[in-house]
């Protein structure tokens, strides 16, 4: 069943065209999600589906009594009308009402004509469409509104339980199984009498995604809906869209750089992109190898364009003399085709930026907590042994420690117990969840900023490229790279490198405090929610990047597709305690679903796996004054000395691989050779993972016997 469709939308900003004759349609059964880079106008598709503003020409037409729900990515929901959002629009917010009204379906008691606007049969948006700069207004009041609750947005005293369900009666929200879900969860710590402008940016993010959960809509249009969601929720809200409605019912259409949730949940992808939306069939998996086929495609036709024009030139070489003049102009437009081939969407190409060796020893948690004031212990007896080379991600939900135990790491935070030892060769460089750093520089551009840094890196010291062509040869002659250089290898254009960082976007800032932190050339990394505000391409730029840094990684985020990609290993902090989860993030859910074994006491920090650093050594004892005993740790220093054995296996391989792929793929001696060598070096890495295993198993053994 058809619900919406969108005809020749066009739509430009300050003179530059964000959307261009744009058709598309939703049907009942469509699971969508929505990517693109920042700016690109997905925000902006959203708003002029649900009706918040109107296109400069084209139009949206809606099925008679369609009820949309629109969750922006700050501020309240617009949602369908008479049922969340009346309490607190008798609180004094006369933007909330005018929002519902505007995406609301028939019978709206929000605003006048709202029928007409969004809800009615065969209703289209226009320009001079009745109410349509009130929602603009309301639009515009909702983003202030998310930034500083309460003031004037009609939620001053509102309680939390005002804003999910209205006015409806307890026993009648309390018996609806579908209510009952969402509350638990996602709001299931948040006391439901509570003032919601009291609530944390995160909580109050929550309780507007449950806002519009709870009701019945046909058509769902979430703007970024897993931000500030713990990996937890986010398995709990795709669980949740995949089964809310039986199959061919209701619609949804989800913006997100959450490349899990887009997989997990979405049956089509829109890629928004110059000015455009061009669909794929399938989840981002499936979309992203659409899109190399598109560019497999764009490069057959690229390479016969290229051999026509070698037939040009060598017609204009062949040229009789008489006719110079005309050649030579041909041949210098030919050459300046070349020339102005585009460079690839993605180009990133920097791959590792660590100058400094690191030794044997990096960080060791030993027995260490953690606390702040004069509160209870956040972290307590945490036992971690990072070693060389090691990539680990940290789990945990919101307010668990994961940050505190960064800080730990990084020695900005002193334990209150325990002690907390750093290799003499160790450069901790943090990228941190907040942008803080360029609150007093809004009006120094990123070229100002970039000066005070060093002049230059050497490319085969400091940023040590492993690619081939021009990198392989400036890393082997040493060349120099400016920080300009190294930006626009991060993604960072050129045109923004003039522009003021008060008026780059939230994406750009994330980008050059990245660029930034890694030109401290540090050789231990630590990521604190670095997926934030990036596109799905910088994210995979970001993976790239860091595919082969040297250096030792610890990244906590909620994003599990980046969680899985770059790390090799994770753990979970859980219940103030620090332990392995071998079995990755799946394992972490588990353990963290009531009932679990996540608050088990006396669970320290674990070691490694094969896949990184020492970390320990597999299945080290923690936790409250236990010690190990002298079986286990010299177990313990076998399996440190296997994951360092397992890095430098790893290593090259890659360098083997490498090698090969290069090789003169009409020297089939030279092939067998090569591909030998990386035969064997893949049979000492089976051995290896083999005996870490049974090491293992030994520590576990011994531990669980009393060798603690």
């Amino acid at each position: 069943m058809h619900l919406l469709g969108a005809e020749a939308l066009s739509i430009a900003y300050q003179g530059r065209s964000v959307l261009a004759d744009v058709g598309l349609g939703i049907e009942s059964g469509d699971r969508i999600g929505v990517v693109g880079r920042n700016g690109d106008g997905k925000t902006t598709l959203l708003e002029l589906l649900a009706g918040l503003r109107s296109p400069d020409s084209g139009r949206v037409t809606r099925r008679g009594g369609l009820r949309i729900a629109l969750l922006p990515q700050t501020g309240l929901p617009v949602l369908q009308p008479g049922f969340a959002r009346a309490s607190v629009g008798a609180a004094g917010g006369a933007g909330a009402a005018g929002s519902q009204g505007a995406a609301g379906g028939a019978g709206s008691p929000g605003a006048a004509g709202s029928q007409g606007a969004a809800g009615g049969a065969g209703a289209a948006d226009s320009p001079g469409a009745a109410g349509s700069q009130g929602a603009r207004d309301a639009a515009a009041a909702g983003g202030s509104a998310a930034q500083q609750p309460g003031q004037g947005d009609g939620t001053e005293g509102v309680k939390v339980r005002d804003v999910i369900v209205g006015e409806m009666a307890e026993h009648e929200w309390a018996g609806d199984g579908r209510v009952r879900a969402v509350l638990a969860g996602l709001v299931g710590d948040i006391d439901l009498d509570s003032r919601f402008d009291a609530l944390s940016g995160g909580q109050r993010r929550r309780v507007a995604l449950a806002a519009v959960l709870v009701g019945e809509h046909d058509l769902l249009l979430l703007d970024e809906p897993t931000n500030h969601l713990d990996m937890t929720a986010i398995a709990w809200l795709a669980d949740h869209l995949r089964t809310r409605w039986p199959a061919g019912r209701g619609a949804l259409v989800a913006v997100t750089h959450d490349r899990w949730f887009l997989d997990a949940v979405c049956t089509q992808t829109w890629e928004v992109h110059s000015g455009r939306v061009e669909p794929f069939d399938g989840g981002y998996a499936a979309y992203v190898l659409a899109r190399v086929e598109r560019q497999r495609q764009a490069a057959a036709s690229e390479a016969r364009r290229r051999g026509i024009l070698r037939k040009e030139l060598a017609w204009l070489r062949r040229g009789p003399p008489a006719r110079t003049s005309k050649p030579r102009f041909r041949m210098e437009a030919a050459a300046a085709l070349i020339a102005a081939e585009p460079p690839p969407r993605d180009s990133v190409e920097l791959t590792r930026l660590a100058t400094a060796r690191l030794g044997k020893d990096v960080i060791d948690l030993l027995d260490a907590s953690a606390a702040y004031d004069v509160g209870p212990c956040v972290l307590r007896d945490v036992n971690w042994l990072i070693g060389p080379g090691e990539r680990s991600g940290i789990l945990g939900a919101n307010g668990a420690g994961k940050s505190t135990l960064l800080a730990l790491v990084a020695g900005r935070l002193a334990p209150v117990g325990g002690r907390v030892k750093i290799g003499a060769t160790v450069q901790v460089a943090t990228l941190t969840q907040e942008a803080s750093m360029f609150d007093a520089l809004a009006d120094v551009t990123a070229d100002e900023l970039i000066a005070e840094r060093k002049a230059a890196y050497s490319a085969g010291q400091s940023l040590g490229w492993t690619g081939g062509g021009r990198d392989a040869a400036a890393a082997r002659s040493g060349e120099q790279f400016t920080p300009g250089v190294i930006l626009e290898r991060l993604g960072f254009g050129v045109e923004h490198m003039r522009t003021p960082i008060g008026r780059l976007s939230g994406g750009q800032r994330r980008r050059l405090q990245l660029a930034l932190v890694l030109m401290e050339e540090p050789n231990v990394l630590i990521l604190d929610e670095p997926t934030n505000d990036l596109d799905t391409d910088m994210l995979a730029a970001m993976e790239d990047l860091l595919d082969s840094w040297p250096g030792t990684l610890l990244v906590a985020t909620h994003d599990r597709y980046f969680m899985e990609r770059v790390t090799d290993q994770q753990y979970a902090v859980l219940d103030g305690q620090v332990r392995m989860v071998a079995g990755g993030v799946e394992e972490y859910l588990q353990l963290a679903q009531p009932g679990g074994a996540g608050a088990v006491a006396g669970t320290g920090g674990t070691g490694g796996g094969p896949g990184g650093g020492t970390g320990g050594g597999p299945g080290e004892p923690g936790g409250a004054g236990g010690k190990a005993s002298a079986l286990v740790r010299t177990l313990r220093k076998q399996a440190s000395a296997i994951d360092r054995q397992l890095s430098r296996l790893r290593s090259q391989l890659e360098a083997a691989n490498q090698e090969l792929a290069e090789h003169d793929p009409t020297d089939y001696i030279g092939i067998g050779q090569k591909a030998g060598q990386a035969e064997a070096i893949k049979q000492q890495i089976d051995a290896a993972e083999e005996r870490w295993l049974e090491l293992a198993e030994q520590i576990e053994l011994h531990a669980a016997s009393g060798g603690r």
